[in-house]
């Protein structure tokens, strides 16, 4: 994503994964990596995306967000 002298590109990518692992990886141990890939497919799928609010898309969920966003270009 980052271009030389674009260091802000990776900001968003950044700030997710410090939110996995602060709210997933480093809270459980995981014996396999399946196991591993399950636990994070559903982080991100159920609790992050539907679930966890984010406050620079103004306390809404992404699902939230996206909706909303659709019925605004629908009108």
């Amino acid at each position: 994503m980052s271009r030389k002298g674009q260091c802000l590109d990776n900001a968003p990518m950044e700030s997710f994964f410090a939110s996995l692992k602060k709210e997933l990886v480093h809270r459980r141990r995981f014996r396999t990596h399946a196991q591993a890939e399950a636990a994070i497919f559903e982080y991100i799928e159920v609790f992050y995306n539907r679930q966890r609010r984010h406050s620079s898309i103004g306390y809404k969920t992404p699902l939230q967000a996206f909706e909303d966003m659709a019925w605004k270009m629908a009108a």
